[in-house]
């Protein structure tokens, strides 16, 4: 579950949080130990609103606690008396490694949690050698981003205006974008019942919310200070000159939404977009099919971080039927739940080429900003690189079916 309400602590029965385990309490991200205690740190800092909407899912919140649990569930099985005393991290991914089998999952709004969180978490990525996917609904200029050099994917969605549409896919090949994203699941948004009692109005905080922002003064000069409300700037194309506010740009998403796009909607972008082409939304092996005979590079296995469907699969738990329908040359990505390292191991082990990191990056971001982002992604790393050794496995490209189980 996320917060009672605006300022409340993180609840002790969070399935994310063990209060016997989260000692650290300062501000300074390089002493926090794990994910959770970022997160922790960034419950502090947040307003209550920004926490509810980075935190929420759908509904009951049953896929987001499923997400997890479904990791927790997966057991990796060690190998003993191999030579693990050089570990190697990297991985292939569309022909050229990456430092590890991990991805910088497209979030939408990242100005809210720090200023040009965008383009933090791309330098960040940029730093240790992974992708970062951008969200089109992100409060940074794609080309801002792309100057940054990280191998920049940009997520899309399906808007029922596709000459505009097609502009952004243009405006994304011309800045030497890698790949496009295409969002499929995502056309009739979810029902986040946390997230919308904290508005009166369209992007209109009631008033509780309105007095607990001025409680986060880190937080107000950070991000009010600077710049006021981040804007969306990559919806110029859909949206007036000025009209990229946060209140404009919601209710244009909420009208611009395609719920007619189909599998000929993605071989039309296919003939559009000349490098790589993932479809993120799947959850079955059929869905992957299509999406490989539609001309996809690659798929996401996603359930959309819990956001979406409350009574959806968790990705993990159906990763390896879909990495057996498509075989082994297409690319799978994998994301939703994963906070530790051998979480992305695991991933791996089921079938993916890599996973992505969505909440577990944003939590470092909204704790500290750029040294935070930073802080999550050390973290990762030195999770994964550990838990290859404690499985007995000196390459994460070796590591395969035969290091999992089920408890």
């Amino acid at each position: 579950m996320v917060l009672a309400g605006p300022g409340a602590a993180l609840p002790e029965s969070d399935p994310d949080v063990n209060p016997r385990r989260q000692h650290y309490r300062g501000r300074n991200p390089a002493r926090a130990q794990n994910i959770a205690e970022l997160r922790t740190m960034a419950a502090r800092r947040l307003p209550g609103f920004c926490l509810e909407y980075l935190e929420g899912g759908a509904d009951d919140e049953l896929a987001l606690a499923r997400n997890r649990r479904a990791l927790d569930e997966i057991l990796l099985l060690p190998r003993t008396l191999v030579d693990v005393s050089r570990r190697e991290l990297a991985v292939p991914l569309f022909g050229t490694d990456i430092a590890m089998p991990a991805v910088i999952a497209p979030t939408g709004f990242n100005g809210l949690l720090t200023h040009e969180g965008d383009r933090v978490l791309a330098e960040a990525a940029c730093a240790v050698g992974i992708p970062f996917c951008q969200s089109m609904v992100s409060t940074v200029a794609l080309e801002d981003i792309a100057a940054t050099g990280v191998r920049h994917w940009m997520q899309i969605y399906p808007f029922k205006d596709r000459d505009n549409l097609a502009a952004v896919v243009k405006r994304a090949e011309h800045a030497g974008c890698e790949a496009i994203v295409l969002t499929t699941d995502a056309s009739v948004f979810g029902n986040r019942e946390w997230d919308r009692r904290n508005y009166r109005a369209p992007m209109k905080l009631t008033w509780r919310n309105v007095l607990d922002v001025g409680l986060h003064p880190r937080w107000i000069f950070d991000v009010l200070v600077p710049q006021g409300m981040p804007r969306f700037r990559n919806l110029g194309d859909f949206l007036p000159p000025g009209m990229d506010s946060a209140r404009n740009a919601a209710a244009f998403l909420a009208a611009q939404m395609d719920t007619s796009l189909t599998w000929e909607d993605v071989r039309r972008l296919r003939e559009l977009w000349p490098r790589r082409l993932l479809v993120k939304g799947v959850l079955l092996p059929e869905d992957a099919l299509r999406a490989k005979e539609a001309g996809a590079d690659g798929v996401v296995v996603t359930n959309h971080g819990g956001r979406q469907l409350d009574a959806a699969p968790a990705p993990i738990e159906t990763l390896a039927a879909v990495r057996q329908a498509v075989g082994a040359e297409m690319t799978v990505i994998v994301d939703s739940g994963f906070r530790r390292g051998s979480d992305f191991v695991k991933a791996r082990a089921l079938g993916a080429d890599a996973a992505m990191a969505g909440r577990a990056t944003l939590y470092g971001l909204a704790a500290a900003g750029a040294p935070g982002a930073a802080r999550a992604l050390e973290i990762l790393r030195s999770e994964m690189e550990r838990t290859l050794g404690l499985i007995g496995c000196a390459r994460m490209v070796e590591v395969d079916a035969r290091f999992v189980g089920r408890g």
